[in-house]
């Protein structure tokens, strides 16, 4: 028989799920983190998109509208 003493588990079962937590805990957090940097990236790009089919549709309401509210020739010929 040894002398040395045996290490007590007072907790067997948290000892056998430290790891899975740690990993998870930290794992999760880089998740959101990443989540959150791809929805920003995502924001900025749509926005430049929204962006340019608004000046699309602000320059085909100038051409469109004011080009009709333009007089024609037959218009000046008729003072």
């Amino acid at each position: 028989m040894s002398n040395h003493p045996h290490p007590v588990s007072r907790f067997p079962r948290l000892r056998r799920l430290w790891k899975p937590a740690v990993a998870t805990g930290g794992g999760g957090t880089a998740i959101i983190i990443w989540f959150e940097e791809i929805m920003a990236f995502a924001a900025e790009f749509i926005s430049v998109i929204v962006i340019s089919l608004m000046a699309g549709l602000i320059y085909l309401f100038k051409t469109y509208v004011f080009k009709s509210a333009m007089p024609r020739s037959d218009d000046l010929k008729k003072k």
